[in-house]
């Protein structure tokens, strides 16, 4: 079966239908199953693969090495078995590493698929142990410095990319550039596979209606131009480059426009975040919503989501966006510029000018009302050709069954 080259590292086409036809066993083991891109994914996946018209039968099991978390609930709801090891964030127990132990060794699933540095590790060496060789590696992040990991994820990265040479069959990235990256830092390159993030496109997609009433919950008029920036209160998001740039619109007297922040920690209850944005002259302008569970309406809500942080992957909320008829400005980190491709605007991390010019510049482009729809059905277009669910998952099956017909 051909592959798409993209850069150094292979871009998987999709599996086509009638390849594989066996059931597959395959038990995900990831560090937890909290609110975050790779647990998203990880939910998609599993309780897609019935939904894919060419897919092929399988049986999934998850095992959290910590807590429920958010996902926990929902797979379970969904008929996708799940188990929790208990751990504490970041930390080894014996009982827990016995409980992993015992599951795989009773469950003995034909695919142990990891998700993230920790599960990497622990999951990658307790299913080999076992005899299973089967072990697909997960990555879902861009690089790591000491302000957006702990010392403790840095020693486990610096472990794994040593012990990629001999425990993992196959690796698989959200991103090109995460896949580059982690090659750079030791991780045998021979065994990567690039497969970006799928997205449920009737989940996502254009809503005039939440749009309508979201807009009039947060006070919106219509004629306002609307920014937006979903992402979790943490150092990589670069809350402060966006909070600079949108200093520089008032100064430079660009308005109308307001900005609403949604994400875990972006509430009103974020006394540091809150200070700083009164510090700045700017609480008339943004709204601090918090957690939001829909989503989906809320891009729709939006004229111009953005993206300001110095360190991603394969960032979720841009496709998300987009597949909402939301035009993205981004910052040029993981594959977000990919993502965007000619449908955005794309400026360098940590600079609030650049970011602030690329937002004056979507704000003057939504000027003209028919250039705008167009780009808005260009960035819908976009996610459904490069980043649909069905494409996802039948490139995760392609990884697993070509390792299992290697072994054969």
């Amino acid at each position: 079966m051909p592959e798409e080259k993209t850069g150094l590292l292979p871009k998987l086409a999709p599996v086509q239908g009638g390849v594989w036809k066996a059931d597959m066993r395959v038990c995900h083991v990831i560090t937890g199953l909290g609110d975050g891109g790779a647990e998203a994914v990880l939910f998609r996946l599993c309780t897609a693969v019935a939904d894919v018209k060419d897919g092929i039968p399988h049986t999934h099991h998850v095992i959290s090495l910590s807590g429920p978390g958010r996902y926990g609930s929902m797979l379970a709801a969904q008929g996708v078995r799940v188990d929790c090891l208990d751990m504490p964030r970041g930390q080894l127990t014996l009982a827990g590493l016995l409980k992993l132990f015992r599951l795989l060794r009773r469950e003995r699933p034909d695919i142990v698929q990891t998700w993230m540095y920790h599960a990497n590790l622990v999951g990658g060496v307790m299913g080999r142990l076992l005899g299973i060789r089967n072990v697909v590696w997960g990555l879902h992040h861009n690089f790591l410095d000491s302000a957006s990991a702990s010392r403790t994820t840095r020693l486990v990265n610096w472990c794994c990319a040593r012990l990629s040479h001999v425990v993992p069959r196959s690796i698989v990235s959200c991103s090109q550039q995460g896949a580059v990256t982690h090659a750079a830092l030791g991780y045998a390159a021979s065994k990567f596979a690039v497969i970006p993030n799928g997205y449920d496109l009737s989940q996502f997609s254009t809503d005039d209606r939440a749009r309508a009433t979201l807009r009039s919950e947060w006070r919106v008029a219509p004629d306002t131009f609307l920014i937006g920036m979903v992402a979790r209160w943490h150092p990589v998001k670069d809350h402060p480059n966006l909070l600079a740039a949108l200093t520089k619109l008032v100064a430079n007297r660009i308005s109308p426009w307001r900005c609403v922040l949604i994400g875990t920690g972006t509430g009103a209850d974020n006394i540091q975040l809150r200070d700083r944005i009164a510090e700045l002259h700017l609480d008339g302008q943004i709204v601090m919503l918090g957690h939001r569970g829909d989503i989906a309406a809320t891009m729709n809500a939006l004229d111009l989501h953005a993206l300001a942080s110095y360190s991603e992957g394969f960032p979720n909320v841009v496709a998300e966006a987009m597949a909402c008829g939301t035009p993205c400005v981004v910052t040029d980190v993981g594959d977000a510029s990919y993502i965007v491709d000619d449908t955005g605007w794309v400026v360098p991390p940590r600079m609030p000018e650049a970011l602030a010019n690329a937002i004056a510049a979507a704000m003057e482009a939504a000027r003209d009302n028919t250039a705008w729809a167009n780009r808005r059905v260009a960035c819908r277009a976009r996610v459904v050709e490069e980043f649909s669910l069905s494409r996802m998952v039948s490139s995760y099956q392609r990884v697993w069954h070509e390792i299992q017909g290697d072994q054969a």
